[in-house]
């Protein structure tokens, strides 16, 4: 019998507040395919889903799926189905699924699906347990069949970062491809980075603006500056003459 889906609570996130204010630049842009797109706009959805589900390290040539495409162009399957088929496919598993741990793999599909980072460790428990029961195929899923899913993308849009800019903040969120690289911590420490790059300690840092140019006369301050080699002095009794006196044998 599978385990019922824990329950968790939504923590203060910018996806969560609505926005009032007018479309512009920082926005991002929505695909969808409600108004009968071209063929030229259709190319555009289907790049900006691999985008999407593969973020921009995971989009190879190895990775396009050609037959969902065709379905999509003509009609077959709508956009949700289609972002389905990416996240199913035997690329996707094999270098998110297959190379992390259940959490992580939770961590990066509903960041990608839901355009959105995880509420809080428990929901990265209660989906990771569906995983775990269900399969990811079972798990994603549930994720596109979710309210959440529908009310924000529904069937016709690609996912992508909800509210990742506010106007009254310098910075907005990193973007997820940036923030969640392929390996995790764990992973990363398995590997020896960044202890192997990093093992020597920093003990002078001299910035950019302030190292010395082409031509500084400060260059060459050491040619007038007396360097005083320092005298090894050695006792007498250290000396051994037999050593030092060469031997010529007959």
């Amino acid at each position: 019998m599978a385990l019922p889906l824990l329950s968790y609570g939504p923590t203060s996130r910018n996806v969560r507040v609505a926005g009032f204010e007018v479309a512009g630049d920082e926005q991002p842009r929505v695909f969808t395919a409600e108004n009968l797109p071209s063929a030229s706009e259709w190319d555009d959805i289907i790049w900006a889903a691999y985008r999407q589900i593969y973020s921009e390290h995971q989009i190879l040539k190895s990775s396009r799926q050609t037959l969902l495409e065709s379905q999509l162009k003509f009609g077959q399957i709508n956009v949700r189905d289609f972002i389905r088929g990416l996240v199913i496919s035997d690329p996707f598993l094999r270098r998110n699924y297959q190379t992390n741990s259940n959490y992580r793999f939770v961590e990066l599909v509903v960041q990608r699906v839901l355009g959105r980072d995880v509420y809080s460790e428990r929901e990265k428990i209660a989906w990771s347990i569906v995983v775990a029961n269900k399969g990811p195929k079972g798990f994603i899923d549930e994720l596109l069949d979710s309210d959440e899913y529908l009310d924000n993308f529904g069937y016709d849009t690609v996912p992508y970062q909800r509210r990742r800019v506010l106007l009254q903040r310098n910075q907005g969120e990193v973007p997820f491809n940036l923030k969640t690289p392929r390996y995790n911590e764990y992973h990363r420490n398995q590997l020896g980075f960044p202890q192997l790059v990093w093992q020597n300690a920093v003990r002078r840092f001299v910035p950019q603006e302030k190292q010395l140019k082409a031509g500084d006369p400060a260059q060459f301050l050491g040619l007038v500056t007396p360097n005083v080699s320092p005298v090894t002095r050695v006792a007498l009794g250290d000396i051994n003459i037999e050593t030092m006196v060469p031997y010529r044998k007959p």
